[in-house]
């Protein structure tokens, strides 16, 4: 469920005009304590078609909008002359097929119904005195404060919308509805009609907690729920405010992810005894980027962190990795749910968050988080890398500016843009598989990162290259030569960017055009050096290159951009790639959906996965 925001015409104080149905309370509420009764409902049957799939799966996948027809929205017939009549499908293509069965019912056969309307009864919202017959009319966030009937006729005196056959337990202690005569009943026909036969037929709707938050489970599935709240006064007993909230059906977890073969590469035949791990690496889209405004084809509820989350970490899981790099992790998530379900899956990690402000939101920054297997490796090391601080470094130190002045105030600006990396130093838990002749091959080094994503500023994604690297490059030659390197990323560079030349080849080339970009207004100063400096000393290769031959074909796939923009990188002389796990196929990444994110898969990348081999000297 979703909150919405308020806006100031709720503030008292607001000098703004009120619309006439707007309620202002001018005095803090009394003093207050709140109850919950939630039921679920009788079995629903979804939609009519007989051979429609979703009478019988209630799988995210089946009741998507890419599953449904784009529309989410049910249809009911409406000819009293048709079999057909009141017949509810769960979209227009159900609907279609089923007319194609239907046939025409004499009016004479309709009984008491063939001197209505064709159009179905509808129920009085405004009357306080109406039976609620049709209990599936009301819908999410739909207010019920009257219907006085529905709970057992008369209000007795009480204002309207006083539910009759609610008390309230003397004492101190919460004051909790219930039926008068019967705590263990319900709230008589709005609740199934449940009376004091002490049983519960198929239609009615049965109580199953009073707790304030419950977690659906498998009985619920296929159902609707509802839930009931009511708020009391603590010193008179008096009924404040009474609410019902009813869900749509309850769907059943998400299937497990498609099990990813691993492709050998072709030279692993001849891999010695080295130690081997394997790694991957997958930008999970944090929240705060899950929109509808950016992705219209996605479900709202297939876009939610919690949905997202379980589907998630599953396929981190399930691939059984012993390190993890993350990008998109955002700082309050990794908080409440990534590292706690990590650790509990047997892993430790890091998380440094991008260095911009949350804006006033706590947490709603995302970041990168690094995990290591804790019975694989523990610990050695730890840094990170901040970008904005290398921006201001080389404005002042390398390039002499004064960060006020108009030209370091014009550098610092286009390339402070909070861009953050992890390094850590791993080194194997069991000495055994390193105490052997040649080099010590115990530890390795593992770079996690996620670069600027403005495609139309290649020059600051190619400068963050190169000064990774050089960091890099000084953190692996202190700690003697042959450390193996691996860098591992959401780098928003395609393969045919400078920002793959110069992590491929060591260098770029001087007629590439992400390093002429011209200078002028639109793109703002220069702050690339001459293209003959744009160099490091790294000897790495791309794993999917290595074990594939070429890299895939996209490694993010949206409705707007279909490409590779995410890397494994590894230093060739201390490292080998045995194997890789090949990105799905188009087909399959469309089976649930138009395009990433879906039911299916969680984010709008795919997870990278590989096994790596420390390589002996």
């Amino acid at each position: 469920m979703y909150g919405k925001k308020l806006d100031n015409s709720s503030d008292p104080t607001s000098t703004s005009t009120h619309s006439s149905h707007s309620k202002v309370c001018r005095e803090p509420p009394p003093h207050h304590e709140f109850s919950y009764r939630w039921f679920r409902g009788p079995p629903a049957e979804p939609c009519a078609y007989e051979s429609c799939p979703r009478r019988t799966s209630f799988s995210p996948h089946e009741w998507s909008k890419h599953a449904l027809g784009g529309s989410g929205c049910s249809l009911q017939c409406v000819s009293a002359q048709s079999s057909l009549y009141r017949a509810t499908f769960c979209n227009a293509s159900c609907f279609v097929k089923a007319w194609k069965t239907q046939y025409t019912v004499e009016r004479g056969d309709l009984g008491p119904q063939a001197g209505r309307s064709t159009t179905p009864n509808r129920r009085r919202t405004g009357s306080y005195c109406t039976v609620d017959t049709d209990d599936d009319a009301r819908s999410v966030d739909s207010v019920r404060s009257g219907a006085s009937s529905a709970y057992g006729g008369g209000n007795g005196g009480n204002p309207p919308g006083t539910p009759r056959e609610i008390s309230v337990e003397g004492g101190g202690g919460p004051r909790t509805p219930q039926a008068a005569g019967d705590t263990s009943q319900g709230y008589g026909n709005d609740y199934g009609g449940r009376g004091g036969s002490g049983h519960h037929s198929e239609h009615e709707w049965v109580e199953i907690s009073r707790d304030q938050l419950y977690v659906p489970h498998t009985d619920d599935v296929g159902r609707k729920l509802k839930l009931e709240a009511a708020a009391y006064s603590v010193d008179s007993g008096e009924l404040l405010m009474h609410r019902v909230v009813k869900t749509d059906l309850v769907l059943s977890r998400t299937p497990d992810p498609e099990k990813r073969n691993l492709v050998t590469a072709k030279n692993s035949g001849s891999a010695g005894g080295g130690p081997r791990f394997r790694i991957v690496t997958y930008n999970i889209l944090a929240e705060i980027y899950a929109t509808q405004q950016q992705y219209p084809y996605a479900d709202l509820w297939a876009l939610s962190w919690d949905f997202r989350f379980q589907n998630i970490i599953r396929e981190i899981i399930d691939v059984g990795p012993d390190v993890v790099c993350l990008q998109e992790v955002q700082a309050d998530h990794y908080e409440s749910h990534l590292y706690n379900a990590m650790h509990e899956a047997g892993f430790e990690g890091v998380f440094k968050q991008k260095t911009r402000q949350s804006m006033g939101l706590t947490g709603k920054v995302d970041g990168c988080a690094l995990f290591w297997r804790r019975t694989k490796f523990h610990l050695v090391e730890s840094y990170s890398i901040e970008f904005n601080e290398l921006a201001q470094r080389q404005v002042t130190t390398v390039m002499g500016l004064n960060p006020r002045s108009e030209e370091g105030a014009a550098m610092l600006n286009k390339l402070s843009k909070d861009n953050v990396a992890q390094l850590v130093v791993l080194e194997l838990a069991q000495p055994s598989l390193s105490s052997r002749p040649g080099r010590d091959v115990g530890q390795v080094c593992i770079a996690n990162t996620h670069l600027y994503s403005n495609k139309d500023c290649p020059d600051v994604k190619l400068w963050q290259t190169l000064h990774l690297l050089q960091e890099l490059e000084t953190f692996v030659l202190a700690r003697g030569t042959g450390l193996p390197l691996m860098i591992c990323g959401d780098f928003n560079s395609t393969p045919e960017s400078a920002v793959y030349d110069l992590l491929s080849r060591q260098a770029v080339h001087p007629g590439h055009p992400d390093v002429n970009l011209g200078g002028d207004d639109s793109s703002g100063p220069n702050v690339l050096p001459d293209a003959m400096s744009i160099t490091h000393s790294h000897v790495l290769g791309s794993v999917y290159s290595a074990v594939m031959g070429e890299e895939p074909r996209f490694t993010n796939f949206t409705a707007q951009f279909k490409g590779v923009l995410d890397y494994m990188w590894y230093s060739t002389g201390s490292l080998r790639p045995l194997s890789a796990a090949p990105i799905p196929d188009e087909a399959t990444l469309t089976r649930h959906g138009d395009a990433l994110p879906s039911t299916q898969y969680s984010s709008d990348h795919i997870m990278q996965i590989s096994d790596m081999q420390i390589l002996k000297m």
